[in-house]
């Protein structure tokens, strides 16, 4: 009989609409409580660490940082003959053992995931938890085919019974005690992690139900082959249990075997295939004793509880399973807001700021995730998987509280490090011949239609979509059986219903991005092929191994028979392999085309920036929600080729490598000397600001040094005015500017909301800028001090430094009066709009003489009198180089505008630009003046530039009647025009 028809639960072949689902939404209320350990443990992952001999790669599914129970109560019944067996256990010499093997699975908690350590910070498993829900279920439920995917359809199923984790072995309606739990869930749905808190539980005394736990991981299982006995297998895994496994067969000793991923064991339950053993120490197959285990043939009084997948449950017998549980994630969204809140506000999780803004922040994000969650939008429904959920804490994280970038620290290396916690080189079916990875069949049948998506600019996919991708080329039996497979266990994973009204019938990726890093990965393993190519391939392949038995008979016939023909076919052979070779080189030049001619397109020359874009597809847009017959925006996939680029890294690659996605050395190789043509030749073109930052950022997730060096020698000029530069952008910028030495010529970070944090990061990059804009950044005292620091910097080569329409104040004109004092490379100080006051201006007037390279200073609109006016001035006129002085918008008097206006270049060396006219003369500066108004209108207090203006006006008209020369009136009513057209559009509101 084939797998087909075999799997219960399986869907009608051709529809994808009918697949078991469990959305946000759930009705029903359940008790929420929080609880504390004093022992911290944690899940392990693959790496340095070392991992729990019974645990396999851990998935993330369900870490937390609140322990909820889903609906049953803790205090169930427990069995007399624990509470009877207790005491014996203590009076034997034994109970230090098990004290041991407490401590000792407990320590093995202790260990983090890499990922966990590298993606912000992290907490114990046993301190703080969120319980997914788990739903009562039966054969009978597997088995039914399930309704359309739809949210409206699964508010109307009637909800099963909710029971909570320490509930599982109480008796069942029929009254009889429950050894055997099957517990199963889809990928990401917390199994393992829920089975390692029950463990860690146990450990510390809230498990009272069993004396003794045994964990066992059946992927190790599934690797050995010799036989063992019972007894051999646990003193193997746990030594310290040596004097405790003869009680085993006591019917007074309450025993737990937990085995993790039955899925990764082919068991077979008829005594033809699996003979029946009920003594533990006889050596049989490791699968033979799970087999009898569930059987109750061996140790018919111990407990079993079982994880795996829903492809696997059928693997048991309905009669050897007492309870069948299914994980439903975090099917309410009270539980997602619960999960964020906690994880979000740990300690450290904003690295050293201040504990109040830290708090501020946190808790700013909290409430804006919330609000997204409560509009039911499609990260509700994406966050009904728990593995999601971190996801989210992990990309918030990444985005908000990153202060420097680490080489392991790229969006790309979060989403692949997701996808090793979650799928970890797990096969798909473990009784396929083929033993396909779960994350290969992935990239080649979901990433195609993920990038025939980000192709067609499309995100909703319908079931035709669906079977175009999926069902199309299944030629076999065994193709069809992973189908099969896959749907039943990770299709949620990757794709979920529509929330959108009118959508419902369709699906998307249950986080978009996912979408962009899965074509991706299709398209850099080389799967986007034409058939042309894919049979060439194939042919070259088959002929390269005949050509290599060709070889051999052909040597020994030549030898005998004088037939000197049969060289010349063998090497004709050779030809179309090499020649494939070469052709096959070209995809890698299609890959960097590819990736240049996404990652520039013009179409999207105007948008936000990606990662701005991600942070709005988490915390969502404020303002009013799009009204449902308002046409939607296009969109967007910028993402697609930065993944491209990340998914070529080192790192990643080997991540890839673990999960059965092989990228070769010299495909990577060949991949970025091919970009070279594409990539930085038009990287040199100027970008708008937004695509400037997507290409930095590009840049960082390839994290290819001697690539990005080649790539950043070609910008000389780097526009970043409007980008809201982030601590994460600025550690990004200051990460891709550190590969080369260089000088740029100009930095524009105009209105790009910097701080002295900013600042700081940048301080390497900012020494190597000739022209630096910090207009617009709201820098203050503080963030001059930085600047102070920089200009004095022996490295420095800052000569135009513009600060315009900064809160720099008083005490910030003093760290800029000491920079002015010992710096040599500023020739150039703008300090427009600043609130320097007299003061400020004084105190830069102090240190002004001990600069000898300045030769222009603007301090216009600082409400500055007479006196600090004239004695800057004065200052100025014995000065070498400085020879303009900008003091237009200051509340200067007539007898000081009369003071100014006789000070003459051949004469004192300095001009002073104060009014628009020059004596009786028309200023040679009027137009650059009222260019610098217009420019900074929309900052200014409009009132007090109207009355400037004014002032102006009146300036003009009693220097116009002064002259009598009718060239010089020209000029006057000229520029008179121009102030009454600027004060018109300002009581108008139109400029």
């Amino acid at each position: 009989m084939s797998r087909a028809v075999q799997c219960q639960g399986c869907l009608p072949w051709g529809s994808w609409a009918r697949l078991p689902w469990l959305l946000p939404g759930t009705r029903g209320t359940r008790s929420v409580s929080v609880c504390a350990a004093a022992v911290p443990g944690e899940l392990c992952a693959s790496g340095t660490q070392p991992c729990p001999p019974w645990t396999s790669l851990p998935s993330l599914a369900g870490v937390g940082s609140v322990r909820h129970q889903g609906g049953s109560q803790e205090n169930s019944a427990q069995p007399s003959s624990s509470r009877q067996g207790q005491p014996q256990l203590r009076n034997v010499a034994f109970s230090g053992a098990i004290k041991k093997h407490q401590k000792s699975l407990s320590a093995w908690f202790s260990h983090q995931p890499n990922e966990e350590r590298q993606f912000g910070p992290s907490f114990s498993l046993d301190a703080v938890h969120v319980d997914p829900v788990i739903r009562e279920s039966s054969l009978e439920e597997i088995l039914k085919p399930s309704p359309d995917l739809t949210i409206q359809n699964q508010l109307q199923q009637p909800s099963r019974r909710v029971i909570s984790l320490h509930s599982l072995f109480d008796m069942d309606a029929c009254g009889r005690q429950v050894k055997n739990v099957v517990l199963y869930g889809t990928v990401g749905t917390g199994k393992s992690t829920l089975i390692k808190k029950m463990v860690v539980d146990w450990c510390h005394g809230r498990l009272p139900r069993f004396q003794l736990v045994i964990p066992f991981s059946c992927e190790d299982l599934s690797h050995s082959h010799a036989h063992v006995s019972l007894r051999r297998l646990i003193t193997k895994k746990y030594q310290h249990l040596r004097d405790v496994v003869p009680l085993l067969e006591a019917s007074n000793l309450s025993v737990l075997f937990v085995l993790n991923g039955l899925e990764r064991l082919n068991l077979d339950f008829r005594l033809a295939g699996t003979e029946l053993c009920c003594d533990p120490n006889e050596p049989v197959p490791p699968s033979a004793i799970v087999v009898n285990l569930l059987r109750k043939y061996l140790l018919p009084e111990a407990s079993i509880i079982v994880t795996t997948r829903p492809s696997a449950v059928r693997r048991i017998p309905g009669k050897y399973v007492g309870r069948y549980a299914e994980i439903c994630g975090f099917s309410d969204t009270n539980l997602q807001k619960l999960y964020f809140q906690m994880r979000l506000s740990q300690p450290g999780c904003s690295g050293e700021e201040s504990q109040e803004r830290r708090s501020a922040e946190q808790e700013n994000l909290v409430e804006m995730l919330s609000r997204n969650l409560e509009r039911h939008n499609q990260i509700t429904a994406a966050c009904f998987l728990p593995s999601y959920c971190w996801l989210v804490c992990t990309t918030l994280h990444f985005l908000y509280f990153t202060r420097t970038v680490p080489p392991s620290q790229t969006l790309t290396g979060i989403y692949t490090s997701f996808l090793r916690l979650n799928f970890s080189g797990e096969v798909l079916d473990s009784s396929d011949p083929t033993h396909i990875s779960m994350m290969k069949y992935v990239a080649k049948t979901v990433g195609k239609l993920a990038y025939e998506g980000v192709m067609s600019r499309k995100t909703c996919f319908s079931e035709e979509d669906l079977r175009q991708c999926f069902e199309v080329e299944m030629k076999t039996e065994s193709e069809l059986n992973l189908l099969e497979v896959f749907r039943s266990d990770v299709f949620r994973f990757f794709l979920s219903p529509c929330v959108q009204p009118g959508k419902e019938h369709t699906f998307v990726f249950t986080i978009p991005a996912m979408q962009e890093y899965l074509a991706a990965l299709y398209v850099v393993l080389g799967e986007k092929k034409t058939l042309a190519q894919r049979v060439g391939k194939e042919l070259s392949e088959v002929l390269g191994k005949v050509s290599e038995d060709v070889a051999v008979v052909v040597n020994i016939i030549s030898k005998v028979l004088p037939l000197r023909f049969l060289p010349v076919l063998f090497n004709l052979l050779k030809i179309f392999p090499r020649y494939f070779s070469r052709v096959g080189g070209k995809d890698r030049d299609t890959i960097a085309h590819t990736m240049a001619e996404e990652l520039f397109k013009e179409e999207d020359y105007y948008n936000d920036d990606v990662l701005d874009q991600i942070n709005s597809s988490i915390l969502g847009v404020e303002g009013p929600m799009r009204h449902p017959d308002e046409a939607p925006d296009d969109e967007v996939f910028e993402l697609f080729p930065i993944f491209m680029g990340g998914i070529l890294s080192r790192r990643n690659r080997a991540i890839l490598e673990q999960l059965g996605c092989s990228i070769k050395n010299l495909a990577a190789f060949e991949i970025a000397k091919a970009m070279k043509k594409t990539v930085i030749r038009k990287g040199r073109r100027g970008l708008p600001p937004s695509e400037l930052m997507d290409y930095l950022f590009f840049l960082h997730e390839f994290q290819n040094e001697r690539f990005t060096a080649e790539a950043v020698l070609s910008l000389r000029a780097v526009n970043l005015s409007s980008v809201k530069m982030t601590p994460l952008k600025c550690s990004v910028l200051a990460s891709v500017m550190s590969t080369t030495c260089h000088e740029v010529e100009e930095l524009n970070l105009t209105s790009c909301n910097l701080d002295s944090g900013s600042l700081r990061t940048l301080f390497p990059v900012l020494l190597r800028c000739k022209a630096l804009h910090l207009q617009l950044n709201s820098l203050g005292s503080d963030a001059c001090k930085e600047i102070r620091d920089l200009l004095l910097h022996d490295k420095c080569v800052v000569s135009s430094l513009r600060l315009a329409n900064n809160p720099v104040g008083e005490q910030g004109a003093r760290y800029l009066a000491e920079a002015l004092a010992g710096n040599r490379s500023l020739t150039q100080l703008s300090l427009l709009h600043t609130s320097l006051g007299d003061p400020g201006a004084e105190a830069i007037a102090q240190h002004l003489a001990q600069n000898q390279h300045l030769q222009e200073l603007n301090l216009g609109y600082n409400s500055l009198t007479d006196t600090a006016a004239l004695r800057v001035v004065e200052v100025a006129k014995r000065h070498e180089t400085l020879d303009k002085v900008h003091l237009y918008f200051n509340d200067i008097s007539e007898d000081g505008k009369r003071a100014l206006d006789s000070l003459r270049m051949d004469r004192d060396g300095v001009r002073a630009l104060v009014f628009l006219t020059a004596g009786t003369d028309v200023s040679d500066y009027w137009s650059h003046i009222l260019n610098v108004v217009q420019r900074n209108l929309p900052f200014w207090d409009r009132e007090r530039v109207r009355q400037h203006l004014a002032l102006l006006l009146q300036d003009l008209e009693s220097s116009r009647s002064q002259t009598a020369n009718p060239w010089r009136k020209a000029k006057f009513l000229r520029v008179e025009s121009e102030v009454k057209k600027m004060l018109g559009k300002l009581q108008d509101g139109s400029l």
